[in-house]
Parts: C-alpha cells; sequence; structure tokens
C-alpha cells in the first residue's frame, strides 16, 4: 500500500499491487487495473519511489 494525496488535499492509500499505469496530464493519474483511476497530487518520482519501498519491505518480510 502507498499513501497518496488527492487532489482535495485528502491523503489515502492505494494498493501498489493493482496500479496499472501512472499518467501525467499535468496532475498524477493512478489507473488500476480494476479501471477505477485516482488523480493526486504526488509527483512521478515520489509515487514510483514509495512504489519500490513498499514492495523491498514485502520481499525483506518487514512488518508494514
Amino acid at each position: 500500500m502507498v499513501e497518496v494525496i488527492g487532489l482535495n488535499g485528502e491523503e489515502f492509500v492505494i494498493n501498489a499491487n493493482l496500479i496499472e499505469t501512472i499518467e501525467f496530464i499535468p496532475e498524477t493519474k493512478i489507473t488500476l487495473t480494476t479501471g477505477k483511476y485516482f488523480l493526486v497530487r504526488d509527483p512521478k518520482e515520489e509515487i514510483i519511489d514509495k512504489i519500490i519501498e513498499y514492495n523491498q519491505k514485502i520481499f525483506r518480510g518487514n512488518n508494514l
């Protein structure tokens, strides 16, 4: 799970395993494999770093 900030300033988490695409239009649009999408304030580099960090925790067996 990765925490992001919506355009309205509300923080929420997204299941990183369901992310299909991340677009920049100029907002950041995260589309899930379900077809649902979210527009967020987080820049692409930050989201990608959060996904990598999350996956590293999973592979190491760290508690989340």
